[in-house]
């Protein structure tokens, strides 16, 4: 016999059905909730399968966020083997039934006849420590998301208050300026006060700069202050939000510092990371993200794989006498492996810091390629060194 379990997975209960083998269900479809007492005897309804056909049942479930999590933990601790499937899978497969029907125990039954249907590999358990990378890696991404729109709110907010105030200091965002900006937010306060008190300030803040250069920004700023459009603020609405945005802009830039210093301290104890960031311009955030989306690297049997994970495969479309000529790559792998590997490439073609691949990069150009199209290329091209290293457990100029 083969047994199945096919698990529907929701936010706070998942619908269980199981098959003791082809064409052959075990009684009706059932609810559990994700909590220890409901898994617990999920857990006891699998040894129950098995001492009817001898094997313990293969579990297979959709990926779904984070919704499944709990199922999956306690799968692993109970070392029983499961199959995580793409949602794009299991949705192209119940098109394929005539009849239109969409209930959790339905999408349970679909999915135990899939699997007499299709051959899939069980999910490879990954390492604590790539798992606890990627969580911090797509953590920093939500967090520098939300950074990036408190930052455009803070622009909208300083255009009605003090816009001159961008010509004062180089980096708008840095440490020094924000403080300035929250002593003397406005062009009154700025000329409320002289030169040597603005300087002080400026050196206050920044002491690794000297006088001259906070002298130099105290004058700048004055300038700043008489162009201002703003000289009286109407709207002490305005100040009250861009004080605000100031603390929300550090909370974050905290967050960020502390997230960058977690990633490179667990990815420094991977081997795996130090060869990823062996290949020139792939810095160590980098690095991190690719390493901790792509896990171990034994999950994938050949590097065309690899690239189809990434979402960089091309699409195929042919249909009768037709064949598409031109073809974009799918992007229904990991979007943020997929992104990491685009700043990878920009980062190595530029400056030629790649020397290998900017030469290939220049030899699909002169092809007659696109832009976009070479720097697809070039990431396929880098995604096969990657798969090439890591399996050989070499660094970059091993391989070159």
């Amino acid at each position: 016999m083969n047994p199945v379990v096919g698990i529907d997975v929701a936010k706070d209960e998942s619908e269980v059905q199981a098959f003791l083998e082809k064409g052959k269900p075990y009684g009706a479809s059932f609810s559990i909730k994700h909590n220890r007492e409901e898994l617990d005897k999920f857990i006891k309804f699998l040894v129950e399968i098995k001492s009817i056909t001898g094997s313990i049942p293969i579990v297979i479930l959709e990926s779904t966020g984070h919704y499944h999590t709990p199922i999956i933990q306690c799968l692993e601790e109970n070392e029983i083997l499961y199959i995580l499937l793409n949602p794009i899978i299991s949705y192209q497969a119940k098109k394929s039934s005539l009849r239109k029907v969409k209930t959790d125990a339905f999408d349970a039954y679909q999915l135990c006849v899939l699997y007499y249907k299709e051959e899939f590999e069980p999910y490879k358990m990954r390492g604590i420590q790539l798992l606890n990378l990627r969580n911090l890696s797509r953590q920093q991404e939500i967090v520098t998301n939300m950074y990036v729109e408190a930052k455009l709110q803070f622009h909208t907010i300083l255009d009605q208050v003090f816009p001159e105030y961008r010509k004062v200091f180089g980096d708008l965002f840095s440490k020094v300026s924000l403080l300035i900006l929250k002593e003397y937010p406005t062009s009154e306060k700025v000329l409320e006060s002289n030169e040597e008190e603005l300087t002080n300030s400026i050196r206050e803040y920044c002491t690794s700069r000297s006088a001259l250069w906070a002298r130099e920004k105290a004058k700048k700023l004055i300038d700043s202050a008489k162009q201002n459009p703003f000289r009286k603020m109407m709207y002490q609405s305005h100040l009250f939000n861009l004080n605000m945005y100031i603390d929300i802009l550090f909370h974050y830039q905290g967050h960020l510092s502390e997230l960058e210093s977690q990633m490179i301290s667990l990815a420094s104890e991977i081997e795996e990371y130090k060869i990823i960031q062996s290949i020139p311009g792939t810095g160590e955030k980098i690095a991190a993200t690719i390493i901790s989306e792509i896990g171990e690297i034994d999950r994938f049997n050949h590097p065309k794989k690899l690239v189809a994970y990434a979402g960089i495969d091309p699409s195929v479309y042919s249909s009768g006498k037709f064949t598409a000529t031109t073809n974009r790559i799918t992007k229904r792998g990991s979007s943020r492996l997929r992104h990491s590997l685009y700043l990878a490439v920009l980062c190595g073609i530029r400056s030629s810091r790649n020397k290998k691949l900017k030469e290939f990069y220049d030899k699909k150009r002169s092809e007659g390629k696109p832009s976009k199209v070479a720097i697809v290329a070039c990431i396929n091209k880098l995604l096969h060194w990657i798969y090439a290293l890591l399996k050989r457990k070499e660094i970059f100029l091993d391989l070159v």
